[in-house]
């Protein structure tokens, strides 16, 4: 009889891939560390700063000018979506702190005034913010909601006043001049010595580019850690749930009281560094409008996200100076301090960016932030609409 042939295996054969040595499955390749992934998270801050470092290279100096109060603002509006986004807290007078930055620093470093280095008188005026707002701290700690929004209000038209009549301090109406920036001996505000990179010649719009740029890092890398760790999750707590927060055994008084500090500085920051920028402080400036402008550009970006706040920042501060540039080429708008019932680029920009707030609040109310991390603007631009987990699995025989 002839032998019968056996069946062969219907396993994968010995040695394929995956398999070990004696030709049985290996263990499955373990998925990469989420530290070590590259994701976008990651990669766009970094490549944003990069491509701002090219800017002064290839953009004039009006185009700069208009970037640097887009940073100054950045700052800020990271400070007020610590308070606000993050914390729930509401406040109006996100205008007062950045008067006190920018009123502290021309105090502390120029005449009249204490007349310090340029970088001490920064500092300085940064923990004066941070004094006045632990001034008010106590009351942010036991109000919420639209009562703190009215509180905070108080305090635009209290600063307001305070500029208007403190002249020695202020110069009054007219406001005062801002001391130059030097650190070490090295101007930021000025031209002198004489400094050309690549042969593209740096004077004081170029210097101060860098040196916001470095304070827009710095507040973005220290918001994004705060955020991360323990105490950005009480902060979200307490958003979230005032009374889980408290059974979880987070003060609650405590973190808003420290979140209201924390924006403040923040505040004084960006204050100081427009003060820089326009090289001038009027009481004008910080009046209630420029709270709302900061609001706008919280809930634009995305409340809670510290990208979000900064790219907000970058719309409503960078619109109307845009628009103004080029009033003379857009139709039914007129030009700075054009005569009659004219739209100004500052109403024209506060329309669009009104009409930004509906679309986002109606369409994304997770805001420009939440618009790209829930794919919405994958599906948006591609017309796909991303598919879920279950449906991108293979269906099993």
């Amino acid at each position: 009889m002839a032998a019968t042939a056996t069946e062969p295996a219907t396993g994968p054969a010995p040695g394929g891939p995956g398999d070990g040595a004696d030709g049985d499955p290996g263990p499955a390749a373990a998925p990469a560390p989420a530290g070590r992934r590259i994701t976008p998270a990651r990669v766009l801050p970094l490549a944003a700063v990069l491509l701002l470092c090219l800017f002064p290279f290839y953009l004039d100096a009006a185009w700069l000018q208009i970037g640097l109060f887009a940073m100054a603002a950045a700052i800020g509006a990271i400070g007020l979506n610590l308070l606000t986004g993050s914390t729930g807290q509401l406040s109006l007078g996100h205008a007062f702190f950045l008067a006190v930055g920018a009123y502290g620093y021309a105090w502390f470093g120029g005449d009249p005034g204490l007349g310090l280095p340029p970088l001490l008188a920064l500092l300085l005026a940064v923990a004066l913010t941070g004094f006045a707002g632990g001034l008010f701290s106590p009351i942010a700690g036991r109000l919420r909601g639209m009562y703190l929004g009215v509180a905070t209000l108080a305090l635009v038209f209290l600063g307001h006043h305070v500029m208007l009549n403190a002249e020695p301090v202020t110069g009054g109406f007219n406001g005062r001049s801002v001391p130059a920036m030097e650190i070490f001996g090295f101007s930021f505000t000025g031209s002198d010595p004489y400094l050309a990179v690549l042969g593209v010649p740096f004077g004081a719009t170029e210097r101060l580019w860098y040196l916001a740029l470095v304070l827009l890092a710095f507040a973005w890398w220290t918001a994004h850690n705060l955020l991360r760790g323990r105490s950005g999750r009480a902060l979200t707590a307490v958003r979230d749930s005032e009374v889980a927060a408290a059974v979880l055994g987070v003060p609650v008084a405590r973190y808003r009281s420290g979140a209201f500090i924390v924006s403040s500085m923040y505040a004084g920051l960006a204050g100081a560094l427009i003060a820089l920028i326009s090289q001038t402080v009027v009481p004008d400036y910080f009046s209630l409008a420029l709270s709302i402008d900061y609001l706008a550009m919280i809930v634009i970006g995305g409340l809670g996200s510290v990208g979000g706040a900064a790219v907000g920042a970058l719309f409503v501060s960078a619109l109307p100076l845009v628009i103004a540039r080029y009033a003379d080429q857009l139709p039914l708008i007129e030009g700075p301090g054009a005569p009659g019932n004219a739209v100004g680029p500052a109403d024209a920009a506060r329309y669009l960016y009104g009409a930004a707030i509906v679309l986002i609040l109606l369409r994304a109310p997770g805001g420009l932030s939440g618009l790209l991390h829930s794919g919405k603007l994958r599906r948006f631009r591609t017309g796909v609409r991303p598919r879920t987990t279950n449906e991108t699995q293979e269906p099993t025989s």
